[in-house]
């Protein structure tokens, strides 16, 4: 086997970030510090099982994606070109100026345009095949967010998408830091969007039993590694960032906001839906990711976990991480904030914004919620008393308490404080 050089790092030098926490870094970063919840009643779930999400309120894309044809976009597209130009803008470069053939595009997707999908089959069953829009196709298609992503910056290099459903922005990083590390390209757009808040959709995570019933009081139902979680709270986001080898940044002196040193993926290979009990497929890829980036467990200080806030993944995961990392790490997760379920990774996860702010998480609720009465909700569902006593035996056992609270592991350094980026394009192999 051809061996590869060690702790190849991959700079991060622009963020762009579109979720129900805000629209840009900085609304992001405040929202989560503010330690309230996004979580709220969704009128377009009213008939729903669980009528609650995590929506981006005043997104108004033919306001910020002025120049494109965005009503013809599904909203999962209108959402990365969004977080593209954000990150593109964050790290200082001019599209028009760059060798676009030195360029790619990677972003993670799972759902693709399943709303467009529902309503078309509407559409057919009412109306006929006549009435089926020639955009089907084009707004279904999970891979055209990269192709249009690549057309609207002038990428003509690899334009790819990963679906690794929670991992797929995740993979998506991992991804372009190869296409880096092979020299494929000088610079891509790596991260993760999703939308897919659709009646279709909620009925069939509700049927799986993954989402929070907690309608009673949306802003507490996310709540991971908590020992009173029943659940995630479904959303929609993109995060992207824009990747580039250190020495080609410090070149051009731009920012350098985190270098992600190691990456590792792996399969449980055991249940559609459900983790291994003892999450080897987990473990697979942390000691995978830590072998890439050269470092041991006692290098580790955070891990911003997955953090499902089901009962099953919570545990299975902080058996794991105990199992690696022992208990000097702390654990946390953006999770009680805002949780686009199937795009997770990018710079949408807390590790990013922490490098880049310097500050600590907060939580988006308090104590867990004690005085919840047991039996049946007001929806008539189980509680799941039962599984709520064992996890309060298992909780995270070990693991340093989050400050509330895929299988494929990142690790980040943070980047050095280096001066703003450069607004110009430089020549050479630079793009």
């Amino acid at each position: 086997m051809t061996s590869r050089p060690k702790s190849f790092g991959a700079a991060i030098t622009g963020l762009g970030l579109v979720t129900p926490a805000g629209i840009g870094v900085k609304e992001n970063w405040d929202r989560v510090q503010s330690g309230v919840s996004c979580a709220t009643a969704d009128e377009n779930l009213r008939d729903s099982p669980v009528s609650f999400s995590c929506r981006i309120p005043g997104f108004a894309p033919r306001e910020l994606l002025t120049g494109s044809s965005s009503w013809q976009l599904e909203r999962f597209v209108q959402l990365a070109l969004v977080a593209s130009r954000q990150a593109l803008e964050d790290a200082g470069w001019d599209p028009v100026a760059w060798d676009g053939a030195r360029v790619g595009v990677v972003l993670g997707n799972s759902l693709g345009g399943v709303g467009t999908f529902e309503r078309q089959h509407s559409t057919l069953l009412e109306g006929g095949p006549r009435k089926v829009s020639p955009l089907l196709i084009p707004r279904l298609m999970v891979n055209m967010v990269a192709g249009y992503v690549a057309i609207d910056i002038g990428a003509t290099g690899p334009s790819l998408v990963t679906a690794t459903a929670c991992a797929s922005g995740t993979t998506a990083v991992g991804t372009a830091r190869e296409l880096l590390r092979s020299r494929a390209c000088d610079v891509v757009l790596a991260g993760g969007t999703e939308s897919a808040l659709t009646p279709l959709v909620i009925a069939g995570l509700g049927k799986m039993g993954a989402l929070s019933r907690r309608g009673d009081d949306p802003s507490t139902a996310s709540r991971p590694f908590d020992a009173c979680r029943d659940g995630f709270v479904a959303a929609e986001g993109a995060g992207v960032l824009v990747l580039e080898r250190p020495e080609d940044a410090r070149a051009r002196g731009a920012h350098v906001r985190a270098v992600v040193r190691g990456f590792g993926s792996a399969t449980d290979a055991y249940h559609a839906t459900s983790p291994s009990p003892e999450g080897h497929g987990i473990e697979q890829a942390l000691r995978a990711a830590l072998a890439d980036a050269g470092m041991t467990a006692a290098d580790v200080d955070h891990v911003n976990a997955h953090g499902t806030g089901t009962p099953l993944n919570d545990v299975t995961e902080g058996r794991m991480l105990h199992r690696v990392l022992g208990d000097r790490p702390l654990v946390t997760s953006t999770n009680g904030c805002d949780r686009p379920r199937a795009c997770r990774g990018g710079c949408h996860r807390g590790g990013v914004h922490r490098a880049r702010h310097r500050a600590p998480q907060r939580s988006a609720h308090g104590q867990p919620d004690a005085a919840r009465p047991r039996g049946r909700d007001r929806r008539g569902e189980r509680r799941r008393t039962r599984c709520r006593h064992r996890c309060r035996r298992q909780h995270v056992a070990g693991l340093r308490r989050p400050q509330r609270g895929a299988r494929t592991g990142r690790f980040l350094n943070r980047g050095p404080e280096n001066s703003s980026p450069s607004t110009t394009s430089p020549n050479g192999r630079h793009p």
